[in-house]
């Protein structure tokens, strides 16, 4: 590997980790020697690359930094390739052509040397199966969940038992047959699962729910770690 390239994988390292990196896990990754991972800090701390940190304890990248784009390589071509297609198959309406718009973008982008790793990408997204419609407006939703917005949900269970909730939304997760809402329940006072496929009515309050939505999220990945533990 290039120096330069080498000097622009620690970047991508340290801003992809939440926490310190060792010099160890750096080389490890890079296929190199510690010695070098330090050679190379030290550069890119002498051209103001804002890295926190030091010898034994880690390093971190600070908020804010930013570089000019750079073009991908044929690896992470494949990856945002298979992710947009899965996304223009599994996903809703206005996701699947954000999805196509996308796929379009890199292959106009790509070189002419990179363009049969668009055209001929070494995995396929398998299609939906079994599908089943939303009931519920997913961009509306989509924007309740950035906005932290409550909803007053009409929800139909399996049984076809309908009740009304109160929920703050979380995530949408998307599965083959369907798509699963993860809100907090006003009613049931904990995290809950509704298919969106089951929504009867949707009330978009537009009012904010008493909590920061990174917190909320938070709080929703630790119930579900403690659902494993148990």
């Amino acid at each position: 590997m290039r120096r330069a390239d080498r000097l622009f994988q620690i970047i991508q390292i340290l801003r992809r980790a939440p926490r310190p990196v060792t010099a160890d896990a750096i080389a490890a990754e890079l296929e190199t020697s510690k010695r070098s991972i330090y050679r190379d800090i030290a550069t890119l701390m002498g051209q103001r690359v804002p890295i926190r940190g030091e010898a034994g304890v880690g390093y971190m990248l600070e908020g804010g930094f930013d570089m000019p784009p750079l073009m991908l390589t044929p690896d992470e071509i494949e990856v945002a390739m298979l992710g947009a297609q899965w996304v223009s198959r599994q996903g809703d309406p206005v996701l699947a052509r954000a999805a196509a718009d996308l796929m379009a973008k890199i292959e106009a982008a790509v070189p002419e040397d990179l363009r049969p790793v668009v055209q001929r990408p070494a995995g396929v997204a398998p299609p939906r199966l079994h599908a089943v419609a939303d009931s519920i407006d997913m961009v509306a939703l989509r924007t309740a969940i950035h906005a932290g917005h409550r909803l007053r949900l009409t929800y139909s269970d399996e049984r076809g038992r309908e009740t009304e909730r109160c929920v703050w939304p979380v995530l949408i997760a998307y599965f083959d047959n369907a798509r699963t809402l993860a809100a907090w329940c006003e009613l049931r006072g904990d995290f809950r699962h509704f298919r969106t496929d089951r929504v009867v009515r949707a009330d978009f309050t537009g009012e904010r729910y008493p909590e920061r939505p990174a917190q909320l999220r938070a709080r929703w990945r630790k119930s579900l770690r403690h659902e494993v533990d148990c």
